[in-house]
């Protein structure tokens, strides 16, 4: 059973009103990505990239330094003048 091109056609429509005009090259996209994965997988290039994401895991990762802040003294804040005078 082969698509013809009317066949074609009334699916890209049926897309369009589902997804809408805006929608379409995120789709496109996530399907283009889907086919790329299932390509690969199935011609073994998928187990290449799992092997080197684990070499890249086993490393230790390098933990960020610390800046230092050096704390300034404040200045003495001015004593309150009492309200009762003698």
């Amino acid at each position: 059973m082969r698509l013809g091109p009317m066949e074609l056609i009334i699916i890209l429509v049926i897309v369009l009103l589902i997804f809408g005009v805006g929608k379409l090259p995120q789709v496109g996209e996530a399907l283009g990505k889907g086919l790329k994965s299932f390509q690969k997988a199935s011609s073994g290039e998928d187990e290449e990239e799992e092997k080197k994401e684990e070499v890249k895991a086993e490393k230790p990762a390098e933990a960020p330094k610390a800046e230092v802040i050096e704390a300034k003294p404040e200045a003495e804040a001015p004593k309150p003048e009492s309200s009762e005078k003698a």
